[in-house]
């Protein structure tokens, strides 16, 4: 999430079904903290119901993935709605995810743009 904030976008993260509660405190930490309200949206329960319509809505410019490895037919109806607006779609990991490895940014950073602006030279 750390650099989805840093580079000014916000994020909706779906908490784990079977195990919220790191979710829900990491939301305690970010109501206390200086971050602006709105900018990570944390939702617990099952992904099933706000998945679909993220991966759907044209204000949404990316999806990752991680989490759904179990619900194939899941996974499969979001890239699908995802498709139909040419979103990002990060695939969940063939295997439940190593939550003791080492943490990286890989998936996180590609859902990122880099953008440039072009400022023309005139006289």
């Amino acid at each position: 999430v750390a650099p989805v904030i840093v580079t000014g976008n916000t994020a909706v993260v779906v908490s784990s079904e079977r195990r919220p509660l790191p979710a829900v405190t990491f939301a305690e930490v970010l109501a206390t903290s200086d971050l602006p309200g709105g900018v990570v949206n944390i939702l617990t329960g099952s992904y099933a119901g706000p998945g679909p319509w993220l991966a759907s809505h044209m204000d949404v410019n990316a999806l990752d993935l991680t989490g759904a490895a179990g619900d194939v037919a899941g996974a499969r109806a979001m890239e699908e709605a995802a498709a139909e607006n040419l979103k990002r779609v990060l695939r969940a990991p063939d295997a439940e995810p190593d939550w003791l490895a080492a943490p990286g940014i890989d998936r996180m950073t590609a859902c990122l743009e880099t953008k440039t602006v072009w400022h023309p030279k005139g006289r």
